[in-house]
């Protein structure tokens, strides 16, 4: 298959985007030819937002043949030694926006190397599990996107347990990624709208253990979960070390409690700072029960569930409503 890949963490970084480049060597290992197009940096918890009044640039990337520590602010534009014009290679595309930009300009970029198949947005660095996390995903962003574009889609993300990342480990969990995907292109049901979230766990022998077909967990958010106040006159740090500090939270048991409040005036400017506690979340786990794909991974297993592309209405009243 020709697999159009994208996710929301932007280019390999131990630091951020773990998952992306050993995943594209798993999918060209079976054979399949990959077309990346990803955004330039960070972009996690963004949804399927476009950003107006922006013009969109993108510069082509070849990627090393192992993740980096961290991604260089400047891309790397030069092929592999060794390589030439007739080789099957073809660099990445980073983009100055979001994920799901990314699907829309996928035509753009990789009409000369045939009809893609299906798009693979992901490994996601952390589980889209649950309404809380899916909502907001930009990894569902993309998928979503791109299946308002026409494609088969497919949201893809790694739920971690630490922030080892064993290689061998994670090469696993890009085993059972790639499997999973290719089963759902082969015998999935593909109706107009529909798309995939598939949550896998990064453990040993995860490619052992079952795969479950889930429904999305419902849940909400406490009051005061997602911001915490900051002190005056002080800063909030970069998106990439934020990101970080909310990762942490995924793999503590008991999801963090966020920062502390700080005295109210009246009448003064207030300065809030994006901090979700994750506690909530996975209290509602336990609470919503087996069946869903939060419980499925907390069992260590893999995760399908089946989407659509829309807001479907809620089944109420009909006819005039009358005032």
């Amino acid at each position: 298959m020709h697999i159009l890949v994208t996710n929301d963490d932007g280019p390999p970084s131990a630091q951020s985007s773990p998952y992306v480049l050993p995943f594209v060597q798993a999918l060209e290992s079976e054979g399949h030819k990959v077309s990346v197009i990803i955004p330039h940096t960070q972009r996690s918890w963004i949804g399927k937002a476009h950003i107006v009044g922006q013009d969109v640039q993108a510069t082509h990337y070849f990627p090393p043949s192992q993740t980096p520590a961290t991604h260089p602010d400047n891309s790397n534009s030069t092929p592999p030694s060794g390589s030439n014009e007739e080789d099957d290679a073809h660099p990445w595309v980073l983009v100055n926006s979001t994920p799901a930009c990314c699907a829309q300009l996928a035509s753009e970029f990789f009409a000369s190397r045939g009809k893609i198949d299906l798009v693979i947005s992901g490994p996601n660095y952390g589980r889209n599990t649950s309404a809380l996390f899916a909502l907001s995903s930009g990894t569902l962003g993309a998928a979503l996107e791109a299946t308002q574009c026409g494609y088969r889609s497919i949201a893809l993300s790694f739920a971690f347990f630490d922030r080892n990342n064993d290689p061998t480990i994670v090469a696993e969990a890009c085993t059972q990624g790639v499997r999973v995907c290719e089963f759902l292109a082969k015998e999935g049901k593909w109706e107009i709208a529909q798309l995939y979230s598939v949550n896998v766990p990064v453990l040993k022998d995860v490619t052992k253990r079952p795969v479950r077909w889930t429904r999305i967990l419902q849940n909400s958010w406490a009051k005061g979960a997602c911001f915490t106040e900051l002190p005056a006159g002080s800063g909030v740090d970069d998106a990439d070390t934020e990101e970080q500090s909310l990762r942490r939270q995924e793999s503590d048991v008991n999801g963090g409690k966020g920062g502390e409040e700080t005295q109210k005036g009246q009448w003064k400017h207030r300065h809030f700072k994006w901090a979700p506690k994750f506690s909530a979340v996975y209290e509602s786990v336990q609470k919503g029960g087996p069946g869903t794909d939060g419980w499925v991974i907390k069992e260590g297993e893999t995760s399908v569930t089946a989407l659509k592309a829309n807001f479907m209405h809620a089944e109420g009243p009909e006819g005039e409503l009358k005032l």
